[in-house]
């Protein structure tokens, strides 16, 4: 075991060349591990029941100075968790980490995963704004052909979202932050075995190295002490900045919110369902994008090719623009905007992973 460690975190060759911007993977593992023991820490007080769910998380705020450090590390845990996966993503696909098979497709399963667990972790607290996008989502469930409404009944337990959702739903939270943890281990294990991808562009990612303790090790430690720092401001100087207010409202299936919204993460993927006119479309237009995000191609031009670099900061523009246009009220011209953005960033997506793509040999 121990020799298995020192490998891994300690004579770690590692090229010289890595920038602040690999430490974000570094950052996703200790967040990560963060997130979980936080969350086992509130699974213990939390009570999956639509009658006092509410009232225990409010409880967490109001009761106890220390429940509440855990209740709003544990929120802002997860918003800090997308922005380095996002960072994370984004620089992989600009220098082709893609290309690089077995990572790639645990990464991106990892990115599937810490969706779910977002998203269900979002409905837990059974607030209004929760409640409502637990049943907007559930409804497109609903709404596949054939296999939907049996699928319908056994995530929704019923013929809505009721408590037996919550209890279903909890349980899921807490499974898939362990299994999200076993992936990170198999992640880790495809990256020590091929190498990570450089900026220098080496044709060997294990040439001019050194060891990662303690070059690196010293640099994912002021990484995450800014971080965390960083994170800490917010936590006690702003720590609502991100919550809307009807966050603050218990769940009433009789009374709708005027404009129902995820996280900011999930706004990109909302607008898109809510600017095309049948959720089938919506949802096959979603699916499309993370095919193609997906698809590990491999790259046989420079990445600083005028085109390519063309499409890829377009691709973040119009992440952004999505995510923008989904905390907007579904109305002209913001839909309109929406179903124009929505249908480019898959082609682009489509141009940037497909154009310059060719045989290369199988990188797992």
């Amino acid at each position: 075991m121990i020799n298995i460690i020192r490998r891994n975190l300690v004579d770690l060759p590692t090229n010289y060349s890595l920038s602040y911007y690999w430490c974000s993977g570094s950052m996703i593992s200790i967040f990560m591990v963060l997130q979980v023991i936080t969350g086992v820490i509130l699974s213990f007080l939390y009570v999956a029941d639509t009658c006092v769910s509410f009232s225990t998380v409010m409880g967490f705020s109001n009761d106890s100075f220390y429940t509440w450090c855990l209740r709003y590390w544990h929120m802002w845990g997860v918003n800090l968790l997308f922005i380095l996966f996002f960072i994370h993503m984004s620089r992989s696909i600009y220098y082709s980490s893609y290309s690089k098979k077995g990572v790639w497709n645990v990464g991106f399963m990892l990115y599937l995963l810490m969706m779910v667990e977002a998203f269900t972790g979002y409905i837990l607290p059974w607030h209004q704004m929760s409640y409502w996008a637990a049943t907007v989502l559930t409804s497109v469930v609903e709404s596949l052909p054939i296999f939907g409404p049996v699928l319908y009944s056994y995530v929704v337990g019923g013929f809505a979202v009721t408590g037996v959702t919550l209890i279903r739903v909890f349980s899921v939270h807490v499974c898939v932050g362990f299994i999200i943890l076993g992936l990170m281990l198999i992640h880790l294990f495809y990256l020590h075995k091929v190498g990570s991808n450089t900026p220098l562009f080496a044709r060997s990612s294990l040439s001019d190295v050194v060891w990662f303790h303690s070059y690196f090790s010293v640099k994912d430690l002021v990484c995450f002490m800014c971080v965390c720092f960083i994170l800490l401001c917010i936590l006690f100087y702003s720590p609502d900045v991100l919550v809307d207010v009807e966050s603050y409202l218990e769940a009433d299936s009789m009374s709708t919110p005027l404009s129902i919204k995820p996280e900011w993460y999930f706004l990109m993927f909302y607008t898109i369902l809510r600017c095309i006119g049948s959720k089938l479309g919506g949802l096959a237009l979603i699916v499309s994008f993370l095919f193609f995000l997906w698809v590990p191609t491999y790259n046989n031009c420079c990445v600083y090719f005028f085109s390519r670099q063309l499409l890829f900061w377009g691709i973040v523009s119009l992440f952004c623009s999505l995510t923008y246009l989904g905390g907007c009220h579904p109305e002209y011209p913001y839909l309109m905007l929406g179903q124009v953005f929505s249908i480019m960033i898959v082609a682009f997506m489509f141009l940037f992973k497909l154009c310059w793509s060719g045989s290369s040999p199988v990188v797992w």
